[in-house]
């Protein structure tokens, strides 16, 4: 199905192009790239006019340039625009304007990407679903995402994220959206804005891209549920709040978490409401409930949304739970190796400390809980002190050993008691060679920490062990 025409991209960005193409899609990389894609030749860590030549020998329907590149064909069919950064916005403004889709934008510290998967869920059934792919969330990822959106999309959910000052506004305004989700604020991103109040502002920007009439739907449990209130009002937002104390809208009542799912009591708007997730953690019913709420607001029906989050599980690297043979037994691996802040992993503990490890299994005997963290990044000044911190979190006393990994969790490392203080190690590789010795089966593993840790190389040294022919008890101290 066409996506684009050549006049019509033409069209939106104030470009020009010879010869009359059709994309079936847009790619910013051509690793990626499906053939009948328009590619987009971004500078990022690399210039993509490098890669327009391969693009188009890959099959690119058109390639998005400032410039012809060198080693392109005469008369190659390229869309040329003064800039490709801002063409993609226009082209992304375009794919939102033509379309009568109901849109909701999700931000927060934590949960963006699988509140954002959980809504998709929740929509599938209800009408034809866009949402934005993996964590496509920036500055690239919000235009890309609304460039792709086909015109007969009836429900889109656009994920937002930030770094710095400054950057969730512009981003929402193009996604002018009819619903926005603050799924929680926290310490993510701290030492760009100083203050968890400095972070909730920016959050709450979200609302500056609201349609008129719009709807906020927001945690009510943070303590800086005034600065998102506030902001939704400005925006003449309809407020739907939830969380787990008296007065919000939507309020989780109980969660029970165990074998592999989430079951939760809830009340929204005085009805009793079950829900259900496909993976364990009270955060992730939290978080599911805010999508229930979103959804909604969008018009769709509750029943059918409860039904679509019931076979909703975390994407990749978000605290999926995998059981891996290991041995004459079995583990479960928790991979959460994605992003990571004090709040996150928390949760994550929260998890870990509520599941049962089994007994009888390896030839320790007895099943343990074991973390396996990496650095947490960009906190600010107070980095050490948040990381030495988690060892006074309450589910630590039902955590068996925790080995660190990075300069930053060396903090929490010294900060634990003698008996759970398992391995530190400067990079993830170093603990990996360990990982034979210090894994048995019957053993619950949580790997966490932020993406720039690197730990999610762990996981991927815990799940090659695991497929294995060879027992990981008789390994020895195996590399990566």
């Amino acid at each position: 199905m066409t996506l684009w025409t050549a006049g019509e991209a033409a069209a939106a960005t104030g470009g020009r192009t010879d010869g009359d193409w059709a994309a079936t899609g847009v790619s910013i990389d051509t690793r990626t790239l499906q053939p009948g894609d328009l590619f987009v030749a971004l500078r990022a860590a690399r210039d993509g006019h490098d890669f327009v030549a391969e693009a188009l020998a890959r099959g690119a329907a058109a390639a998005m340039v400032s410039r012809v590149p060198e080693g392109v064909a005469e008369g190659a069919p390229l869309l040329l625009v003064p800039d490709v950064q801002a063409g993609l916005e226009a082209l992304g403004r375009a794919g939102r304007a033509r379309t009568r889709a109901r849109v909701c934008a999700i931000t927060g510290s934590a949960g963006k990407t699988s509140t954002k998967e959980m809504l998709r869920a929740a929509l599938e059934g209800q009408g034809r679903v866009h949402a934005s792919a993996a964590s496509y969330n920036n500055h690239w990822g919000v235009p890309l995402t609304l460039a792709r959106m086909p015109r007969e999309t009836d429900f889109a959910v656009i994920e937002i994220g930030m770094n710095r000052p400054g950057e969730i506004a512009p981003l929402a305004r193009q996604a002018r959206p009819h619903v926005v989700l603050i799924t929680t604020i926290g310490p993510a991103h701290l030492e760009a804005f100083g203050t968890l109040e400095g972070i909730a502002a920016e959050k709450a920007s979200i609302c500056e891209g609201l349609e008129p009439g719009g709807v906020a739907v927001l945690n009510g449990d943070v303590p800086q549920a005034p600065i998102l209130l506030a902001a939704a009002r400005a925006a003449g937002a309809r407020v739907v709040t939830f969380g787990e104390r008296a007065g919000v809208h939507h309020r989780l009542l109980e969660a029970r978490a165990g074998q592999g799912s989430t079951v939760a009591r809830a009340r929204a708007w005085r009805q009793a409401v079950h829900l259900k997730v496909a993976s364990e953690g009270r955060h992730f019913a939290l978080n599911a409930l805010g999508a229930l709420a979103a959804a909604r607001a969008m018009g769709a029906d509750r029943a059918l949304s409860l039904n679509g989050l019931a076979r909703w599980a975390p994407p990749e690297g978000r605290g999926g739970q995998e059981r891996l043979p290991w041995g004459d037994g079995a583990i479960v691996l928790i991979d959460d190796a994605f992003n990571a802040n004090p709040q996150s992993l928390a949760a994550s503990l929260a998890t870990l400390a509520g599941m049962r490890p089994e007994d009888g299994a390896g030839r320790v005997r007895r099943g343990r809980r074991i973390a396996v963290l990496g650095d947490m990044l960009e906190l600010g000044p107070e980095e050490a002190r948040m990381h030495a911190a988690m060892a006074g979190d309450p589910s630590m006393a039902s955590v068996h050993v925790v080995h660190c990994v990075g300069p930053r969790m060396r903090a929490l490392h010294e900060a634990l008691p003698e008996e759970r203080r398992g391995l530190w190690a400067e990079r993830p590789e170093d603990l990996g060679r360990a990982l034979p010795r210090l894994i048995d089966a019957g053993d619950i593993v949580l790997v966490k920490g932020s993406k720039g840790s690197r730990v999610a190389l762990l996981v991927d040294v815990i799940r090659r062990l695991g497929q294995g022919a060879a027992s990981p008890a008789t390994r020895g101290e195996e590399g990566t």
